[in-house]
This record gives structure tokens, sequence and C-alpha cells, in this order.
């Protein structure tokens, strides 16, 4: 069995995308492929959600914000854009969430702590989802979304 893959999607890949790819590394190891890009990448990772992510134990220091492409968005099975609007592809067949989440690009760090701590419960959610099999019936179909249309990024129990 191939393992899943994410693909984390923001403007400038500079901060929301790129804790939620911390994140997601940290708590799924190599069990699920993370992939993380921006419409605009900026040049550097916002040094504010470096300092936050620290905090917790996640070096996110090695990473660069990377331009969203084509072949790794058909790449991913799982496609989370953060507030990209528009400017995010749509894919027909993959599975899509919209996390609403305060940029953090010129907050202060408490702001940035407070992000960074919904993108984690956001996360092990993801997860616990990803590791759960999936059965091929209609009453458990896999969850799409078209342009304007907002998931639940949790399941309901």
């Amino acid at each position: 069995m191939t393992r899943p893959s994410v693909l984390f999607v923001c403007v400038h890949n500079a901060g929301r995308s790129q804790m939620a790819a911390g994140w997601l590394r940290h708590l799924a190891g190599d069990t699920i492929e993370v992939r993380s890009a921006g419409s605009e990448p900026a040049d550097q990772i916002n040094p504010v959600a470096v300092q936050a992510m620290r905090e917790v134990g996640i070096d996110i220091t090695a990473e660069q914000p990377k331009k969203l492409d084509y072949a790794s968005a058909q790449a991913s099975d799982v496609i989370i854009t953060m507030g990209c609007g528009d400017t995010c592809p749509v894919f027909p067949g993959k599975r899509y969430e919209d996390w609403r989440l305060t940029d953090p690009a010129g907050q202060p760090i408490d702001v940035v702590r407070s992000v960074r701590d919904e993108i984690r419960a956001r996360v092990e959610r993801l997860v616990d989802d990803l590791a759960r099999p999936r059965l091929r019936n209609p009453t458990n179909p896999v969850r799409t979304q078209t342009a304007g249309q907002e998931l639940n990024s949790s399941p309901k129990r």
C-alpha cells in the first residue's frame, strides 16, 4: 500500500502551510508524504512562525517557500488550502479542505502561537482520518471540495 500524500497551500508558503507541514512531519513521521507550496511564495519563512514552532520542538528553518506547481498538486491525495482563495487550482478527484486560519504574517508571537496550536489540532485529526482504512462504498465516499465549498476538517464521531 502506498502512503498518502498531503499538500498544504497558502499564498506565501511562509507561515500557515509551513507550520502545518512541520506538524504533519512531526506527528506522522514517514507514514504520510508531506508537501507545501504557495501561489506567490515569499523569499523566506516567517521568522515568528519559525520561533513558534521551535518553542514546541519542531525546527522548520531548513524549509524554503516553494511555488505551487501542477505536478505537486497532481501527485497529492489531499490538498489543504489556507487562504489562497481563487489562486489555488482545483483538480478533479482530489480531496480538498480549506482551513480558515489567521494569517500569521505581521502578527505578534501570541497570535502566531494560537495559529500554531489550531493547526496542530487540525493536523492531528487529519492524521487520524488518513490512518483509518477507507471503505469503498456509497455510505463512505471520499470527500472532495468544489470551489467555494468548505469541508469540515474532522469527521463526525
